[in-house]
């Protein structure tokens, strides 16, 4: 097995190992209490292990390769913060909705092969978006500088992420303060009706074409390289057609409470502001725009049957 091979076929064992133990110890005591917390702990896993794999027999060592230090440190921050703040979500909720009807909380039968593929589908993220990380740290090409196409991506990486964090920071606090507004508008959420998850999916195609000068191919002609791209690509799966998470879960049929509950004004929020990329004077653009590179997409509008009942998209 070649030095990459190694590292990508130990990385998929350990987030195995992972998902699979906290499964079992999950549904034996009936809780999902843990699920995000080893979600993240399966990220910082793979970057230890591929900072340290990945240095054998390359040309230079994990700590004098400022590239496999830079990418490792970026990745450690992002998903270290995805850690805190889901660790810290599932305390204030005291526990997470999702997985209530799985586990029999409500007084049903527990539904244990659901509960696995939750976890596995949770195995299958974690390992897909490192993919680029893991390139870069198990790559054997010797580039220690930095060229300006890894400085620009490295720069978009670094503000998908913060874009993440201010939109994470922005809404904990204004449910903090009372849900002042029935809808949050503050910060980014002025401009992205989903910021966090622009920022989840941005971070993820940036990364993606950081790596590219990692490749001992050219990239384009390097299939391993091209690999990475599931990166990016199952983060938009996950979080554009997925339920009961990402977009499917905000949008259409569980927009009735804003409809109910203020119609004007969040009509007006919706056509002023885009539901995933960041822009002003969104109102302005073409709706053939919106439904296509904005991913406005019909699915996503709440459409109320005339006896008052929701449709289901």
């Amino acid at each position: 097995m070649s030095g990459q091979g190694f590292v990508y076929g130990i990385a998929a064992a350990i987030t195995c190992v992972i998902q699979l133990t906290g499964y079992a110890v999950a549904y034996s005591l009936k809780t999902e209490t843990f699920y995000d917390i080893l979600g993240g702990v399966n990220y910082l896993a793979l970057a230890l292990w591929s900072a340290i794999a990945g240095s054998i027999d390359a040309p230079l060592n994990w700590v004098d390769d400022p590239r496999k230090i830079l990418v490792t440190i970026l990745f450690m921050c992002s998903r270290g913060w995805l850690l805190i703040f889901l660790a810290w979500r599932a305390h204030e909720r005291k526990g997470d909705s999702r997985f209530d009807e799985v586990l029999g909380k409500g007084g049903g039968q527990p539904q244990p092969f659901r509960f696995f593929v939750f976890w596995m589908a949770q195995a299958f993220w974690v390992f897909l978006i490192s993919l680029p990380m893991l390139f870069v740290n198990s790559s054997q090409v010797n580039k220690p500088g930095f060229s300006a196409y890894d400085i620009a991506f490295a720069i978009l990486f670094c503000a998908g992420v913060l874009i993440e964090i201010l939109a994470d920071i922005q809404k904990a606090l204004w449910v903090k303060r009372g849900r002042k507004g029935d809808f949050c508008t503050d910060g980014v959420w002025a401009v992205s009706r989903h910021p966090n998850y622009f920022g989840e999916i941005f971070q993820w195609w940036c990364l993606f074409a950081f790596s590219y000068s990692s490749s001992s191919n050219n990239g384009y002609a390097d299939p391993l390289w091209w690999v990475g791209i599931l990166s990016p690509l199952f983060t938009m799966q996950i979080l554009l057609t997925m339920e009961p998470t990402g977009l499917c879960n905000a949008e259409g049929k569980n927009l009735k409470r804003y409809y109910d509950k203020c119609p004007e004004r969040y009509s007006k929020y919706r056509e002023n502001t885009s539901i995933l990329i960041p822009i002003i004077c969104y109102k302005y653009v073409p709706m053939f725009l919106k439904r296509t590179i904005f991913f406005d997409f019909e699915k996503y509008e709440y459409k109320p049957k005339s006896d008052g009942s929701v449709k289901n998209e």
